[in-house]
């Protein structure tokens, strides 16, 4: 067993290496980089990675920096929530602990923006000490080794691997370096041990993989099916207004979808959802004859689970909109504005 995570680690570090985030290594840079990861590709993450700390090199500027600044240089990582939450580490870390990252999980979670996948990450990865930051990828390829079949995926199965880990038959992967067997376990993951499919020729871990040996790769992890999503289809309605060589747009507000971008003023024309969904107002009655013309473009977006038709209605009347919420943008001027409305414009 020893000898397969052995051969694990090292085609990771020969066939990984250029990831930037694995250079010039800090607790910083681990701290950004898997916030950044979070519901992001690798890829993504990548080609954006750099450019972040050109523009916020410490946690001291990182802290300093205006929200509007930092969601310019996040554009394009999406779920914005995610970088408040780095922001409020950031605070906390200058503030409190004067640039410096406690060594324990118990205080890692007491800071704004960390949990528990964070905190593993954190010491594992950052500190190199023994941990598992039990991401989808990590859940899986363990889960898989160990043949748990009976567990959905989730708190509990991440319970059963954290256990197993310190106490049970993955002990023996303590004696590695926790920074080298986290990333193995990820690359592996993401490359070899997917959700959709098992490459289990190519596996290092192939000979002593149970769930190999059971033949049942793709039915493990357990999928939760009380959990599944539920896809909601959503018409909204959204309202380009020029005035010369300037667009009106309105603020996300707190709380709301891509939260602090600027978009064009939009409605909900329908939703199939059974509750009531609070995410974009319903059109005024001044704005029903023009809802009830012909669009003159739409397409479709998607957002967590819900299915969009973005649906472009374009009026010269300013009155119908323009309210003190709002303000005019030079159309090739506005570089914090959501992709919906990019595609709008």
């Amino acid at each position: 067993m020893k000898n397969q995570f052995k051969k694990l680690i090292e085609w990771s570090l020969q066939t990984h290496r250029e990831i930037p985030w694995r250079k010039d290594r800090s607790l910083y840079r681990t701290l950004v980089s898997e916030i950044m990861l979070q519901q992001t590709t690798v890829a993504t993450v990548r080609n954006k990675f750099d450019d972040f700390f050109q523009t916020f090199p410490s946690l001291k500027s990182l802290s300093e920096a205006t929200e509007e600044k930092l969601r310019v240089v996040w554009k394009g990582l999406g779920y914005y929530r995610r970088c408040k939450n780095l922001k409020a580490a950031a605070d906390v870390l200058v503030r409190q602990y004067k640039g410096k990252f406690p060594e324990n999980q118990k205080q890692l979670l007491e800071i704004p923006g960390i949990g528990n996948y964070t905190a593993n990450a954190l010491l594992a990865i950052g500190m190199d000490k023994p941990a598992l930051a039990l991401d989808a990828n990590l859940e899986r390829v363990l889960s898989r080794y160990c043949g748990i079949h009976d567990v959905p995926k989730g708190p509990k199965l991440q319970r059963v691997l954290e256990d197993k880990f310190t106490q049970g038959q993955l002990k023996f992967l303590r004696q590695f370096s926790a920074r080298q067997l986290n990333e193995a376990l990820m690359d592996l993951g993401r490359e070899v041990c997917t959700a959709r499919e098992a490459r289990c020729l190519i596996c290092p871990l192939v000979s002593t993989c149970q769930a190999y040996s059971m033949g049942n790769q793709l039915q493990i992890p357990l999928q939760d099916k009380s959990k599944k999503a539920v896809k909601v289809d959503l018409v909204l309605a959204r309202v380009l207004i020029k005035k010369k060589d300037k667009v009106f747009l309105v603020q996300r507000k707190a709380g709301t979808w891509l939260e602090g971008q600027w978009e064009l003023p939009s409605f909900v024309m329908s939703c199939n959802q059974e509750k009531e969904f609070k995410q974009y107002q319903e059109a005024p009655k001044k704005l029903q004859k023009l809802f009830s013309t012909n669009p003159v473009r739409q397409f479709k977006t998607t957002i967590t689970n819900y299915k969009i038709t973005n649906k472009i209605f374009e009026t010269n009347d300013h009155k119908l909109i323009e309210s003190g919420q709002g303000k005019w943008f030079l159309i090739n001027k506005t570089s914090d504005i959501s992709q919906a409305t990019k595609k709008s414009l």
